[in-house]
């Protein structure tokens, strides 16, 4: 736990999450610390730019995170809860939407004060290094803002100066191309500043900036309607060059990558760095968002009816034909009846109402039921006494993954297809045969498809706020395949019977009869988020035409 408190310093002395209930683009943020006197040693700099790695992403990572990342993408669902992201009908007033939105300009905001900070105040006494580096961490967590703005929204407004807003009531958006060249900027910078190494556990290298190269030259390959050979290959180059680096490994046993503690593990990249503490403002509040019961938790516990859909639980090899899988992320990702957790604890209750505990086993449903769920473990890390009393009600220590070396391997594949349908690039079917390795399923032998990579990316990142932004990617330059992927997913209720309990060897699944809203339509009008209302009615300029940024020197 110790490393975990490096970032608690900085985080106290910004109080940064002090005036952020009021819109980002009402005014620039009024919680930064400014004082000269702050900035004035090399820790001070590094204490400074803490809070950039998790309290200013509070808003997107507690439930946008997984609601627009994996609910909207078809790999979650919920049977009455956040239907409008179920049914792809999320709105202007969505509670998602504003919620992603503000968080994703106050990180924006927040880089922003720290960049002109470290410019103005830095004393004498610190180190070139440090100054750009601290530079190199803010620009990183604003170009990752942008990526998640520009692939949510579209054309958004670019913001290097805070000051700039209250000198311009009219804010207008900018286009999605240079919107993209602007957060490559930002990432390029970020690869030639940040240290080989890191400093201090779970900051940010020159390796993470090369990865997010990597995931922003795939992205950005398609933007205009075909994709772009240069990024493509850029891409790859960048991938290539993380992997070969031997600066980080796949952990063997992809379940570690979720049993606490497992922050900043050799596979991480890039991670939110949460702790536990009093302070709302610094835990984890995801998992109480995720976890399916108070029985396995600390008084909270909300996710009852957040489970993997039927169409994600159909991309586990053999599970809905043969009754079972030897897919290991199924159980490090989803609860099926009779699943043993030991490393978390459950409350049971006797026939008598006497309560004890016991390893978590996953309750199965009456045998004449015809509804129940596959519930999320990934990130479910359980009571407070299952990570050694550092939790109580929505205050989680565990951190959230942002970027994980895993996904290296995919984008090679990936971006290996260049505008063909399929490969036999032998590079991009050994990296993609290394994904499934771990997971213990068979290689593919080739030729690999867009289909076949998107099934691997969604099996091996669901919960991770990631499989909505691969249609997006595909919807750059192939939009009708991803309206089809997401019109022909079952997104309705089910039922999962084992074949015996407490220690199933199959199971059968079953589509809830009566439940009739299973399908979803997505098409060119309602792909692409609307700007929250709240945003919208404050600075009508966003609902104008977009303009390409100019960009300084």
């Amino acid at each position: 736990m110790k490393n975990k408190y490096l970032f608690i310093g900085g985080f106290l002395a910004l109080s940064v999450f002090s005036g952020c209930e009021s819109e980002f683009l009402e005014r620039p943020p009024q919680d930064t610390l400014v004082d000269a006197n702050f900035f004035q040693t090399n820790e001070q700099l590094l204490a400074a730019s803490a809070p950039l790695y998790s309290v200013v992403w509070k808003d997107y990572v507690d439930k946008a995170y997984w609601a627009l990342g994996d609910i909207r993408a078809g790999t979650l669902f919920r049977a009455w809860g956040n239907r409008d992201h179920v049914l792809f009908n999320t709105t202007e007033v969505s509670s998602e939407n504003a919620e992603a939105y503000r968080a994703f300009y106050i990180v924006i905001g927040q880089a922003n004060s720290l960049i002109q900070n470290v410019n103005r105040y830095a004393g004498a006494d610190t180190s070139p290094e440090i100054r750009n580096q601290v530079i190199a961490e803010a620009r990183f967590m604003r170009a990752t803002a942008y990526a998640f703005l520009v692939m949510n929204y579209g054309a958004v407004p670019i913001i290097e100066n805070n000051l700039d807003l209250l000198n311009n009531a009219e804010v207008t958006r900018n286009t999605v191309e240079t919107v993209w060249e602007f957060i490559t900027r930002d990432y390029l910078f970020a690869a030639e500043n940040l240290p080989a190494t890191p400093g201090q556990p779970g900051r940010i290298t020159r390796w993470s900036a090369e990865g997010m190269l990597a995931r922003t030259y795939l992205n950005r390959a398609g933007v205009g309607g075909t994709r772009n050979q240069e990024y493509l290959d850029l891409a790859k180059q960048y991938s290539e060059r993380v992997i070969q680096s031997n600066a980080y490994s796949l952990l063997p046993d992809y379940a570690n990558l979720f049993r606490y503690p497992y922050d900043n593990n050799a596979e991480s990249m890039f991670e939110q760095q949460w702790v536990f503490t009093t302070d709302y403002g610094y835990a984890n509040t995801m998992v109480s968002q995720l976890t399916y019961s108070n029985d396995i938790a600390n008084g909270d516990g909300w996710g009852g009816d957040l489970s993997a859909s039927w169409w994600m639980l159909s991309q586990y090899d053999g599970l809905m034909e043969d009754g079972f899988t030897n897919d290991r992320r199924l159980k490090a990702t989803f609860m099926l009846p009779g699943f043993h957790y030991p490393e978390i604890s459950q409350t049971v209750r006797d026939a008598d109402g006497t309560e004890r505990m016991q390893e978590l086993i996953f309750p199965a449903p009456a045998p004449d039921g015809d509804a129940s769920f596959a519930n999320v473990k990934k990130y479910v890390v359980g009571k407070s006494e299952d990570v050694g009393g550092q939790s109580i009600t929505q205050r989680y220590p565990n951190n959230t993954y942002m970027l994980r070396f895993a996904e290296m391997f995919l984008i090679y594949a990936e971006a290996s297809l260049g505008a063909d349908g399929s490969t036999n690039d032998a590079q991009a079917l050994a990296y993609f045969n290394t994904i499934r390795a771990r997971a213990g399923v068979p290689p593919l032998d080739g030729p690999i498809t867009w289909d076949d990579i998107y099934s691997e990316r969604v099996k091996e990142f669901a919960v991770e706020g990631l499989a909505w932004y691969d249609l997006v990617r595909l919807h750059y330059y192939n939009p009708q395949h991803a309206y089809d992927i997401v019109n022909s997913q079952d997104r309705g209720l089910f039922v999962v019977h084992p074949n015996r309990m407490p220690n199933p060897s199959s199971w059968e699944f079953a589509k809830t009869e009566w439940f009739e809203e299973r399908t979803a339509t997505a098409n060119s009008g309602n792909f692409e988020l609307p700007i929250p209302a709240a945003e919208a009615s404050q600075a009508p300029g966003l609902r104008a035409e977009p303009i390409p940024y100019i960009f300084g020197g």
